[in-house]
């Protein structure tokens, strides 16, 4: 672990703050732009083709820029930052000896490690691999948790693209999930960090830091760890690495999270973001105010200044076929929450988009996600974006000079 720890530290050394100056946004944002129909929207885009970038909060690292890179990896982080994305996400679960560590979820390591792959920590997993059927038509399958582990353990696992082959006969197959729509070029290496490595790494980026804490997939207390103190040791860490509050947004999907860090006394409200979820109850209605509970006034009364739901809910087709701002888009802003809209670059170029349902009509290819952009930006007002490849909204924030979180 000393040894890791000074190599660490050596590379998180030449990964300096000039290093990074000069940002690089790519082809895919011009190649985007290419694709939309003549319009004042494409005309101004194309206007900044030769503009110097530099990094935009607008522009979140959604677990760093895994379109292309293992998510919550340290190659993925430097990767979003290097396209622009001046704030980055690390989901925070914790290991068995409650150490805080960067996860999507607490028991993905079977989709996003090579934990399968190595005997000794395959054995931990919850749930053994198991292998397709070709008679019953069973997936494949596996289950395998961080809380199962150790930090030691978690970080000698290689992280990789996430997925998993549901016909798999060994756990060597298994792990070949990658969507035809992402890519493996760059999954050759894919270092994983402890919440406290990701905090030093995006220190020396100099970007703005977005956590998420994941909700527990085990029964809490965890081993004498409750959910408060779990909460608590999230923000305790960005304050003993001396960062300041309005460098960092805390975020979280369960409202009993937020209450807590709202009626903490040295937490900032305008620093804490609720991910809202209640598109998942049965009757929500992005344009009916009814079915909206808590209501955004209530959110707003509770001390709550930051609202991220996803890209559909904030957004529908006017009569003409346009995309205009949701009902819910307008009550929000209204209410005075703050919008931060997930996850642009997530969905495939085709096919099912679950982002974009309110609008996907109106999507023929990914140019016209640039006009939700714009729409997300110009008339709902987003204070920022949340991108699996983030160059291209750092690309329309530099366009059009948005200053982000």
């Amino acid at each position: 672990m000393q040894i890791y720890n000074f190599l660490s530290c050596v590379l998180l050394c030449v990964v300096s703050l000039s290093s990074l100056a000069n940002v690089s946004v790519g082809v895919r944002p011009n190649y985007q732009i290419e694709l939309l129909a003549p319009s004042v929207l494409k005309s101004r885009l194309k206007s900044c083709e030769h503009k110097p970038m530099k990094g935009q909060s607008f522009a979140i690292g959604h677990r760093g820029a895994p379109l292309q890179f293992p998510e919550h990896t340290r190659e993925s982080y430097i990767a979003a930052a290097k396209m622009g994305a001046g704030a980055l996400e690390c989901d925070v679960t914790f290991t068995k000896d409650a150490q805080l560590v960067c996860r999507h979820s607490q028991c993905d390591l079977h989709a996003t490690t090579d934990i399968l792959l190595q005997p000794s920590l395959a054995k931990t997993c919850r749930q053994p691999f198991e292998s397709y059927n070709e008679q019953t038509g069973q997936a494949a399958s596996a289950l395998c948790c961080t809380s199962d582990i150790t930090v030691d353990e978690f970080l000698t696992l290689k992280g990789k693209m996430d997925g998993v082959n549901p016909k798999a006969k060994t756990p060597a197959e298994f792990v070949q999930g990658t969507e035809k729509w992402r890519t493996d070029l760059y999954a050759q290496t894919g270092t994983l960090m402890t919440h406290k490595q990701s905090i030093q790494l995006f220190q020396s980026l100099d970007v703005k830091m977005v956590p998420e804490l994941k909700q527990p997939m085990v029964e809490m207390p965890f081993f004498g760890l409750t959910q408060t103190q779990y909460a608590t040791m999230l923000f305790n860490e960005y304050q003993q690495a001396g960062v300041k509050w309005q460098d960092v947004w805390l975020q979280s999907f369960q409202f009993s999270d937020i209450e807590f860090w709202l009626a903490h006394p040295t937490i900032p409200a305008e620093q804490i973001v609720w991910l809202d979820e209640r598109y998942e109850q049965a009757e929500f209605n992005a344009n009916d105010p009814s079915t909206w509970q808590p209501s955004m006034q209530q959110l707003a009364q509770a001390g709550l200044k930051n609202l991220a739901p996803p890209i559909w809910v904030l957004v529908q087709l006017s009569e003409q076929g346009e995309i205009i701002p949701s009902a819910y888009a307008l009550a929000a802003k209204k209410a005075g929450l703050n919008l931060i809209a997930w996850s642009f670059e997530r969905s495939p170029p085709r096919g099912a988009m679950w982002y974009y349902q309110s609008v996907q009509s109106a999507i023929r290819h990914s140019g016209d996600k640039l006009v939700v952009l714009d729409v997300l930006a110009q008339q709902v007002g987003v204070k920022a974006v949340f991108s699996d490849w983030p160059a291209t909204a750092a690309y329309y924030a530099n366009c059009l000079d948005l200053t982000g979180l």
